[in-house]
């Protein structure tokens, strides 16, 4: 059955773009990080850390996931954060984007299966750059598997 919650995304980055926001970014704020090691978000974000990236957890009912600080929102996080990498269903998705507008992040990146058009073009619109129903862990594994081909 269609749910009707998740949307379609209407405009991703291509991938050459989204692999110059892996490079530069280095510290991505997750918000709706679990602390369960099954989670896909903290899967997805051990990941990221053990592949040289600063994970800030975003959980407001945690006090550390990862070894790192957990934060109650992003406005909280007392330094600058690249990207915001979203683990919440596609209605708690605008809040989260103003949030990260607010803070002056880089990135809003919805993982896969989470589009929300609106809220993209709200964080465009501000002159953030937006990707939408994707992995972080996929697009960086296909990444490093270009940036290790051909000679060296």
């Amino acid at each position: 059955m269609f749910n009707a919650t998740c949307e379609i995304p209407q405009d991703n980055p291509p991938s050459e773009e989204i692999r110059a926001i892996l490079e530069s970014c280095r510290t991505i704020a997750v918000v709706g990080l679990s602390p369960k090691p099954q989670r896909d978000s903290h899967q997805v974000a051990k990941y990221m850390q053990d592949h040289g990236y600063t994970i800030v957890p975003v959980n407001p009912g945690q006090k550390e996931i990862l070894g790192q600080t957990c934060y109650r929102g992003l406005k909280a996080i007392p330094f600058p954060v690249d990207v915001v990498n979203i683990f919440r269903r596609p209605d708690a998705v605008p809040p989260i984007v103003d949030d990260a507008i607010a803070i002056g992040a880089k990135v809003v990146w919805m993982q896969l299966g989470i589009a929300n058009n609106s809220a993209a073009q709200k964080a465009r619109t501000a002159g953030l750059k937006v990707v939408q129903s994707k992995c972080i862990k996929i697009e960086h594994m296909k990444g490093a598997h270009h940036a290790h081909c051909g000679p060296r």
